[in-house]
This record gives C-alpha cells, sequence and structure tokens, in this order.
C-alpha cells in the first residue's frame, strides 16, 4: 500500500485549475476520508468509485483511505474528479505501472457499473490542461471531440475505467469512430428576404450588426418583430476561431453543446422566455455557477419578446453586463465571471391592447394606461439602447408583391465589408466595434465633423439626452458613416443617428 497523484482540474467559470488528486492508503480502520473542499455531488464521489472500481474487476483496498485534492482552499465542484480517484486509488495499490499518472489529465464521471459518462466543460478544462503544460488528456469518449478542438495537446477518449487502466497498462489508444459534421454555415430557412416590407426596420437591424448595438421594437403583435430579431444572426459576420471556440466554451460548461455544435461560426440566439427570473438571464447556482442567457448570447444576440412582461427586476439586470460586457456571480463558495457581449433585441407591443398604431386600429387604450405599460422598460436600461424602431404593420401592397427583399446573404456583405472599415481604423486598439468605442477616445480622436458635433452638442445643452446618449449616438453615427463609406459621420449621419437613438415616433 502506498501514495499515488492524479491530475484534473476544477473550473470557475472559464478558468481552469489544475488540481492534484492524493491518494494515500494505509493501516487502520477502514474507511475514507475526502478533503479539499468538495461539493456535495464530489463528495457522493466514494460510493460511486467504489462500486465502479469492485465493477470493473480491480480490488478494492480494504484499509484507511485518504484523498486529498490540492490546493485545499480552492473549492471543487463536479463528478469529473470521479475517474482520477479511481486511477489513483488503483495506482497507490500498485496496479498500475509506476508513475503512469504524470503528465495527463483525467476527467470523467463513473457509472457504479464502470462506465465512463459525458461531463460539462471539457473544451475549459483541456484549455487549462493545455496552459500548464499537460501533454495528454483523458476523457469520456463522448467528450473527445469536443476535447479535440484544442490543438497542441494530445486527447484519449476512454468508454469505461477498464479501458482506461488498459491504456495505461499497454500504452494502447482505443480507437475513435469519425464525428460526422455538417458544412452548413447559417441557418437557410431563417433569411431576411422572407420580411415583407419594413424598410426602417431592416435597416435598424443592419445597422446594428455593424456596430454591435442594442434595439427596440415596439409594434402591434403579428408585424414581424420576432421574425425581424431571430434573423439578425444571418446577417452577422461568422465567428473568428477565437470567439467561436471562446462561445464553445460557454455552452460546453452549460451542457447544451448539442444543440450549439462544435466550433460553430453562426453567432448565438438566445431567446428566454419573458417569465424567465433573473438567476436565470445573468446566471447562478449555488454551488456549480452555471451561465445564464447573456453569456450563453454572447458573441451573438440576446432577444427578449414581450419585454414589459417580464417580472420586476429581470430586465435591470441587464443593465450591468450591458455597460461591461461581463457577469460577475458572487456565492459563499467563491465569485465567477462569465463574458457577456451581445446583441439585446428587445420586443413589446405598443400599449396593453396591442392595437395601437400610427395607422389607427381601434385601440381603446387610454394614453395614461400606454405610458403605465411602456413604463415597465425602466428610463436606465432604456438609456443602455442605441437603436428604438416603431414596427408598422406591412401594407396590403407589400403582403401582396411578389418582389423579394434583400437576402441576408447580401445584407451580409454589405455588414462585413462595414467592420473592415472600422476594423481597419481600430487596428491600434483594444476594441473591434463602434458599440466598443470608450467614451474618452469618441471625444478625442474619434468625434464627428464639426456641423455634426455642433447638432450633438446643441441637443446636450438642451437636456434631450443624457451623457451616456451622447456616447451612443456618436458610436450609431460611426456604424453609419461606415455603411456609407464616409470617413467621418458628417451632420446627416449624426442626425439620423440622432433619430434611430431617439425612437420619436414611440416615445413622442
Amino acid at each position: 500500500m502506498g501514495l499515488a497523484i492524479a491530475k484534473s482540474v476544477s473550473l470557475s467559470g472559464l478558468v481552469g485549475n489544475l488540481i492534484e488528486v492524493e491518494v494515500d492508503i494505509a493501516e487502520g480502520l477502514p474507511g475514507l476520508i475526502l478533503l479539499g473542499l468538495p461539493d456535495a455531488a464530489l463528495a457522493e464521489s466514494r460510493d460511486r468509485v467504489r462500486a465502479a472500481i469492485v465493477n470493473s474487476g480491480e480490488s478494492w483496498p480494504n484499509r484507511k483511505v485518504t484523498i486529498s485534492l490540492s490546493p485545499a482552499w480552492l473549492p471543487k465542484s463536479g463528478s469529473n474528479f470521479d475517474l482520477p480517484i479511481a486511477l489513483a486509488l488503483i495506482a497507490a495499490q500498485n496496479l498500475l505501472p509506476e508513475n503512469c499518472l504524470e503528465g495527463i489529465v483525467c476527467l470523467g464521471e463513473l457509472s457504479l457499473d464502470g462506465q465512463l459518462k459525458p461531463i460539462r466543460g471539457v473544451l475549459p478544462s483541456v484549455l487549462a490542461a493545455r496552459k500548464n503544460g499537460i501533454k495528454q488528456v483523458l476523457v469520456p469518449m463522448n467528450n473527445y471531440f469536443e476535447a479535440s478542438c484544442i490543438s497542441g495537446i494530445e486527447v484519449i477518449g476512454v468508454q469505461t475505467l477498464s479501458s482506461a487502466t488498459e491504456f495505461f497498462r499497454t500504452g494502447l489508444i482505443p480507437e475513435i469512430a469519425p464525428m460526422i459534421g455538417s458544412d452548413e454555415l447559417f441557418d437557410s430557412s431563417l433569411d431576411l428576404m422572407d420580411v415583407a416590407g419594413q424598410v426602417r426596420p431592416r435597416r435598424a437591424l443592419e445597422i446594428a450588426a455593424i456596430g454591435g448595438h442594442h434595439l427596440l421594437f415596439i409594434g402591434p403583435p403579428g408585424t414581424g418583430k420576432t421574425m425581424l430579431a431571430e434573423r439578425i444572426p444571418s446577417i452577422m459576420p461568422p465567428l473568428s476561431n477565437d470567439d467561436s471556440l471562446e462561445v464553445t466554451a460557454i455552452h460546453s460548461i452549460a451542457g447544451n453543446l448539442k444543440e450549439r455544435g462544435l466550433l460553430s461560426t453562426l453567432p448565438p440566439f438566445v431567446s428566454p422566455h419573458h417569465t424567465t427570473t433573473a438567476p436565470a438571464m445573468v446566471g447562478g447556482g449555488s454551488h456549480f455557477i452555471k451561465p445564464g442567457a447573456t453569456s450563453l448570447a454572447h458573441h451573438g444576440v440576446l432577444f427578449i419578446d414581450e419585454a414589459p412582461e417580464c417580472a420586476r427586476g429581470v430586465l435591470d439586470s441587464l443593465r450591468q453586463p450591458l455597460e461591461s460586457g461581463s457577469v460577475t456571480i458572487s456565492r459563499s463558495s467563491g465569485s465567477t465571471t462569465y463574458p457577456a457581449k451581445f446583441i439585446l433585441v428587445l420586443a413589446a407591443n405598443p400599449c396593453p391592447c396591442g392595437r395601437y398604431s400610427g395607422r389607427g386600429r381601434g385601440c381603446s387604450c387610454s394614453q395614461l394606461s400606454i405610458r403605465r405599460y411602456l413604463q415597465k422598460l425602466s428610463g436606465p436600461l432604456l438609456d443602455r439602447i442605441d437603436i428604438r424602431v416603431f414596427v408598422e404593420p406591412p401594407s396590403r401592397i407589400e403582403m401582396a408583391s411578389e418582389e423579394l427583399g434583400e437576402s441576408s446573404a447580401t445584407v451580409r456583405e454589405r455588414v462585413m465589408r462595414a467592420r473592415q472599415i472600422a476594423s481597419d481604423r481600430f487596428k491600434d486598439f483594444d476594441w473591434k466595434l463602434n458599440s466598443q468605442i470608450p467614451p474618452a477616445q469618441l471625444r478625442k480622436r474619434f468625434a464627428a465633423s464639426r456641423e455634426g458635433m455642433q447638432f450633438l452638442n446643441g441637443e446636450l445643452d438642451k437636456e434631450r439626452i443624457s451623457a451616456r446618449g451622447f456616447h451612443k449616438v456618436l458610436r450609431l453615427a460611426w456604424s453609419l458613416a461606415d455603411s456609407a463609406g464616409n470617413s467621418i459621420p458628417n451632420k446627416d449621419d449624426v442626425v439620423s443617428a440622432y433619430e434611430f437613438r431617439e425612437g420619436t415616433e414611440i416615445f413622442n
């Protein structure tokens, strides 16, 4: 009997920490002691590991077993420590070759019969292992292709505890069946040409995609607000390799990678129901803190339909992520930070009955009830929205027309050209999109033309916009200028940005 050490990874958000699983078998009363701040799921591993070892034909030591997870001060959660604990227990009995567990990270949950089950967060765990100089990683077979997305580290997939011990004893790597993938980049069923009419909302979508600006659609039911929002990812540029890897890592931790797909370059589209809670929106949990809708929409679109119907405080929980681009969740076990840079799209009816329209549709709501309904969208949240558009019902002529609007591919080409202009302009800075220009740089290096600044300063003097609104209009003006091919926003760009920003047809 002796001592053996295996390595694993503990995740805190997207950050992984290398963990040493030390197993000591000594004389004394038979029993198992687990040290190192384990959570409930990890504390239960003692029973899973014992059953898996016995049912895999290995011996269980009838001695005093001490398992220490170090560093001891770091809280650990999840069932991905089952495999390294089992392998270290077997190695401590001198049933595996000496030093065979060195230089390899082991991840996996064991079932009672020794099968290895897939786990969450494999991709960021493998990234952490590579960062710490690990050359090999052992994962469940169902997580093999996810782990293989990371280059520079050898991934070994195993189906059972027996196949894992066989690998360490013989060095033979199990064969992997090829994965059948899809080369389709964009969902062809969601194309912007399906939307009839709606010239101004379509223009708003394009500008939002160019600069990463937030949107508010207000209009009667059935006018196409949801159709427009669902098609924003189809006009956005494909994700870069780094962005795709980051998005995949977040969805891996959330456990919905099957719906997302490995290293998909399509910007994510997340649409939580209006009855969702604040923890589901921003993330939460007692021990294992899962990413919320804001982080799942990272580098993509977060769409909230029927926004005024959301519970009090849910929408306001978005205010901090909209400014910082990240979400920090604190619990008694520690704090976790997830990235949350997304385009927010809100959709709302114009009044409680939903029939209010500039064309007149028999709305019976009083002006007071309309104002109270729209006031459910708080002022601080609306101040963070860049574009506000009223979506009118399409006319009979627009509905009957056989001439289709522009396709998503056509609009996406213009968006990519405009983004390239912005990318060239920001090549010496830390940001990529117009919506990310810091306020200090907006006032100095990236101001509009003299006429445009005079107009904007006049609106600020009249207290028609806030200081945040001043910067929002300038950022939006840069996106309009990039779309038009202007080297600097002129007065027309600034005025158009101001009109998009204020949405006078909605709130006046």
